[in-house]
């Protein structure tokens, strides 16, 4: 009896421990939320108060931001994506460990090899960004994923908007 009420109280202190009223960390300074390829539960620091470990996915997303976005048909970096960049740069000389993908994304409209071409571009003016501000190459590898992974299905302006970006993730 005596183990079941211990074990009642350890689950609901722990379901306390998780839960947070932060909004803050529902959304980053780049204007979008959440991540890609962070795959997994976990990123919670010790004691589960809400802050992403060290050098994770949610603490890049958190603290700097993740994605960039970009206008239709350019692969310019525009004062917002320069100044998220800044954050990641800074975020990524913090932890010289961590290595990361760069994703280039495109909206539906065009061939698919057009947005292939301009993924590509996007994810390098963002990686190219990020080593002239002193990350280094080698910790950089990019992809495009043209318009077959889109973060809006829908095809509106403020869907196509919110699909042409690229996203920085831990590897």
């Amino acid at each position: 009896m005596k183990h079941g009420i211990l074990a009642c109280l350890l689950g609901a202190a722990l379901l306390a421990a998780c839960s947070s009223s932060d909004d803050s960390k529902t959304a980053n300074a780049s204007g979008g939320a959440g991540s890609m390829g962070s795959g997994g539960a976990g990123g919670l620091g010790a004691g589960g108060a809400g802050h992403a470990t060290p050098g994770s996915q949610e603490d890049l997303t958190q603290s700097a931001g993740d994605r960039i976005f970009f206008d239709t048909d350019r692969n310019t970096l525009n004062p917002q994506a320069t100044a998220t960049l800044d954050r990641q740069a800074s975020w990524l000389q913090q932890y010289p460990q961590v290595n990361v993908w760069v994703a280039g994304n495109c909206d539906e409209r065009g061939t698919e090899e057009y947005n292939l071409a301009l993924g590509q571009r996007r994810a390098a003016a963002d990686r190219d960004y990020l080593v002239a501000h002193g990350v280094q190459r080698t910790r950089i590898e990019t992809i495009s994923y043209g318009k077959s992974r889109p973060i809006d299905s829908a095809s509106t302006p403020e869907a196509w908007a919110q699909n042409r970006n690229a996203i920085t993730s831990v590897r």
